[in-house]
């Protein structure tokens, strides 16, 4: 007879286990989860792209500096690359947080993400795999109700 690892769980234990689930699985809604993972992955970019500047959006001497040598891209100038990963990381955690445009916005991280992955830190992808993790998230589920995309009809 074939009997289901379940079925050696005494009922009682299995019943309280499944309800205390469906509490946390109420409690953890998408919309809220959506949100936690808009701002965890937005700071992360973010606070990079203020790295780069001085004031408002002035790069730095030193990030055209970085993208001449460690952060050197293929095909791409280090002027270029550095204005684009500079400004990048700027708007898009801003439009994640506003909950505006937010599947291209996770989009256009998790593509920043394959690049450092690929070409400039290879060996850092537990970290990558991370912000993959929450930009897939966003991309599949949108931003959630609390969120400027759900306000004006956005999908």
């Amino acid at each position: 007879m074939h009997t289901h690892l379940s079925s050696t769980l005494p009922h009682g234990l299995r019943q309280h286990w499944n309800q205390s689930a469906e509490h946390l699985q109420r409690l953890l809604s998408d919309n809220l989860l959506c949100l936690i993972a808009r701002w965890g992955i937005a700071s992360v970019f973010f606070l990079s792209g203020r790295t780069k500047v001085e004031g408002w959006l002035s790069i730095t001497p030193s990030t055209y500096e970085l993208f001449q040598t460690d952060y050197a891209l293929p095909l791409v100038s280090p002027w270029l690359a550095a204005h684009l990963a500079t400004y990048a990381e700027h708007l898009f955690p801003l439009l994640l947080v506003l909950g505006l445009c937010t599947r291209l916005s996770a989009l256009a991280l998790l593509a920043m993400t394959t690049v450092i992955e690929v070409f400039v830190y290879p060996d850092a992808w537990p970290t990558h795999l991370c912000w993959a993790g929450l930009l897939l998230l966003l991309v599949s589920r949108g931003a959630g109700a609390l969120s400027l995309d759900r306000l004006l009809g956005l999908r």
